[in-house]
């Protein structure tokens, strides 16, 4: 791109006349005189040393587009140098920001506890029922199950709002794959799916440890996601504050050849004594069991009567 002057009508200077160059002549109209006996800066843009048109305008507010075949000024001289655009803010300098400041404090704390296992007659996914903002219990009958399709499910572990949205958005683009390949999409490429979602805003806030589970051809599936975009399959998981004491039960009684009652016996108890000792997790456990033919609901249990059963068995 190359800047000229116009003056009163023509190109400035008479060598460029001399040179072959026509004369400029303004547009017919109204404003002819007045309007064009003032200076007017002139932007020629150049492709491969040949005008594509001019651009030409008077104190920034009327701008005219004059196709030409000539060449306006020195290609070789240097053009200077464009002013450097602003950074966008990090969003997680933003958060670090704010939870070291000691005049504003934001310290965003999640409590839950999820836990998903499978076993030979498909998944078992047990969830607590309580929601906290900081200290404060927002809801004790949070479903923290997402039931992406009648063959996947999802859990909810960090913010709700993050956990809910991309899930959904998950189950959207299952919806449309379904429709257009006129089959049931993987257990591996929904994860993956999710996990590459996440990837792209890593660092910028999100707080999601989900994990997906389902049946498809290759049988039951079980993988967890979290926000960094880590993506992994295993026969357990457990998210959330309270994880630490639910893994102590699912290690010591989780078998691959268990029953039906047996894994649903595991799965409750793992969440109430999560839900004893952390105080970010309690309510009810609502628990999920995945089959062949689709999930079905097992059930809502309040986690005080079934401390109290037992505590009963014990004595």
């Amino acid at each position: 791109m190359t800047v000229g002057k116009i003056r009163g009508g023509s190109l400035g200077s008479d060598s460029e006349t001399q040179r072959g160059i026509p004369p400029f002549s303004p547009p017919e109209g109204k404003g002819r005189g007045r309007t064009w006996t003032k200076v007017l800066w002139v932007c020629a843009i150049v492709c491969q040393k040949k005008p594509l048109f001019l651009l030409t305008g008077r104190n920034s507010r009327a701008f005219y587009c004059i196709p030409v075949t000539i060449l306006i000024g020195d290609l070789s001289s240097p053009l200077p140098p464009l002013p450097a655009s602003p950074s966008p803010p990090q969003p997680a300098e933003v958060l670090k920001s704010l939870s070291e400041s000691s005049g504003s404090q934001f310290e965003p704390v999640h409590g839950t506890t999820t836990l998903a296992f499978t076993f030979q007659h498909g998944v078992i996914v047990a969830t607590d029922s309580r929601a906290t903002a900081g200290n404060y219990i927002a809801s004790l009958l949070c479903n923290k199950v997402i039931e992406i399709n009648p063959y996947l499910l999802g859990t909810m572990s960090g913010c709700a709002a993050d956990c809910q949205y991309w899930e959904r958005l998950l189950a959207k683009y299952c919806r449309l794959y379904f429709l257009r390949n006129k089959e049931r999409i993987s257990i591996s490429a929904a994860s993956k799916l999710l996990a590459n979602m996440l990837a792209e805003y890593r660092g910028m806030g999100l707080s999601v440890g989900s994990m997906v589970c389902g049946w498809d051809k290759k049988g039951p599936g079980l993988y967890y996601i979290d926000d960094r975009g880590a993506r992994l399959k295993g026969p357990l998981f457990s998210t959330g504050s309270g994880n630490t004491f639910a893994y102590g039960i699912l290690d010591s009684g989780h078998r691959p050849d268990l029953s039906v009652e047996e894994a649903y016996d595991l799965g409750r108890r793992a969440i109430c004594y999560a839900t004893h000792r952390d105080n970010y997790s309690g309510g009810i456990v609502n628990m999920y069991h995945m089959k062949e033919d689709g999930w079905i609901r097992v059930g809502r249990t309040d986690v005080s009567d079934l401390l109290y059963q037992y505590s009963e068995e014990k004595k």
